[in-house]
């Protein structure tokens, strides 16, 4: 063989499970068509992050007299800069990873890759030459993309995916978002803190609507302060392209709309990548659209295995990095646990930041646990009134009969960096009474997490 192990896709599940692979001293090597990254660190998490921090940067400035701060001029968003400050920064990160593969010894063999026989991969590059490679271990980690729908064919300039959204020559006067996932929310927050008319349009009764009622609820009326005009329990039925702007037909419950927009904005979901891979000439099962695996990414065929966003589980790049982990440690003959799927943590960054982790309240009620519910409001945090920022709350869910932490569901500024505290209390089966006893600086935004355990047991201080 030509290697122990060989990853196809060198996103966040390929690239971390070759390291990984390495570290524990089997041969490696990634087969990438594109960017050393994936679409995660090029043309997702990274360069949207850098998005958002400039239209948070561009809002503080028009609210600089706040924070007593006087500008001699009217800020401007030069939305040029920010898409090439985006690219910067994502590029950066790639050269990082690049980086890495070296540093931990990692083949990186440049084409697409496909399965053909067993332990071989044909590898095909840009000029269309062919060449095969040979791994005891190969793990399939080729990601997803955008979905598309029918009625939303996506052409890249009037109907355009999230990709597209990153690097828009100008910034467009309009445009409807369809689909309040994270990537829609944190896209109509982006255009609409630079001047854009946004409407946000989602099929379901709330915005973010995996997330707790109470948050989806306190983020819609922060899009609507900021200017968003959003439309639930609606769905584009069609969108005709043929003029200067999209003339856009919206369902709704009172019946059919008509708008117009500079341009439309499909964030509905996503894709799995598995075409041309060799998945239906290897036999590999499939279910419902995606690889079939057990708890360690084994494919039905040996030596196959698949990590990510093509097998089952949310779509997220730190579970595929976990899975990737998990993969081939296991692989490597260590004792491992399976991923605890029920321990996720998912963050939105839109200003507020959402970030929640384990069951909602419904969930929890429906699962029929008797639960005690703990809520603190930022309005009631010295830190966020210092910082400007009172927006949203922290609310956790536990367990009435052990205590236990069942779920945390914050909103509000930073939160994205705070929920890693409940993910580890929740591994830990932390108790309500362990949070409140667990002394939180002051003043701090994490403050609220021991103040929200306290409200569940009726010993909240500050409120």
């Amino acid at each position: 063989m030509d290697f122990d192990v060989l990853v196809i896709g060198s996103g966040p599940g390929g690239y971390v499970a070759a390291i990984r692979a390495s570290q524990l001293g089997l041969k490696t090597a990634i087969v990438e068509k594109a960017e050393v990254g994936g679409i995660c660190l090029n043309w997702g998490c990274i360069p949207t992050k850098s998005l958002l921090k400039s239209a948070q940067v561009f809002d503080y400035t028009k609210h600089a007299a706040d924070y007593g701060v006087t500008l001699n001029s009217e800020p401007k968003a030069d939305f040029t800069k920010m898409v090439e400050r985006s690219r910067n920064v994502a590029n950066g990160m790639s050269s990082g990873v690049q980086f890495l593969l070296k540093k931990n010894k990692i083949e990186v063999i440049t084409g697409f890759g496909k399965l053909t026989a067993k332990n071989t991969v044909e590898v095909t590059d840009a000029e269309g030459n062919k060449k095969k490679v040979t791994a005891k271990h190969i793990i399939l980690a080729t990601g997803a993309r955008s979905k598309e729908l029918p009625n939303l064919p996506q052409d890249g300039k009037k109907i355009i995916g999230y990709r597209k959204a990153l690097t828009l020559d100008k910034q467009p006067e309009s445009m409807i978002v369809v689909g309040s996932g994270a990537i829609g929310s944190e896209f109509a927050y982006f255009y609409a803190t630079l001047g854009t008319q946004v409407t946000l349009v989602e099929f379901l009764p709330n915005v973010v609507p995996n997330e707790d009622e109470e948050v989806s609820k306190q983020l819609e009326r922060s899009f609507k302060k900021a200017g968003i005009k959003v439309m639930t329990n609606a769905s584009v039925e069609k969108v005709d392209t043929s003029g200067k702007k999209c003339k856009v037909t919206i369902k709704t419950k009172k019946g059919e709309e008509q708008h117009e927009a500079d341009v439309v904005l499909s964030a509905v979901g996503i894709t799995p990548n598995i075409e041309g891979i060799g998945i239906e000439e290897m036999g590999i099962e499939l279910e419902k659209g995606k690889v079939k695996v057990d708890d360690f990414y084994r494919t039905n065929i040996e030596g196959v295995y698949a990590i990510g966003d093509i097998v089952h589980g949310p779509a997220l790049a730190h579970v595929a990095s976990a899975e990737g982990i998990a993969c081939v440690e296991k692989i490597a003959g260590l004792d491992v646990h399976p991923v605890d799927y029920s321990n996720i943590p998912g963050c939105t960054y839109t200003i507020p930041e959402v970030a929640s982790v384990g069951l909602t309240e419904k969930a929890a009620k429906e699962a029929g646990y008797q639960i005690k519910v703990g809520k603190f409001p930022f309005t009631a945090s010295g830190k966020a009134s210092a910082a400007g920022a009172k927006e949203g709350f922290a609310k956790l869910i536990f367990d009435e009969k052990y205590g236990e932490l069942l779920g945390a569901h914050l909103i509000g500024a930073n939160v994205t960096e705070m929920i890693a505290e409940l993910v580890v209390a929740k591994k830990l089966e932390t108790t309500g009474h362990e949070l409140i006893k667990s002394i939180h600086p002051h003043p701090t935004m994490s403050e609220a997490i021991m103040e929200a355990a306290a409200a569940a047991y009726d010993e909240v201080i500050h409120i």
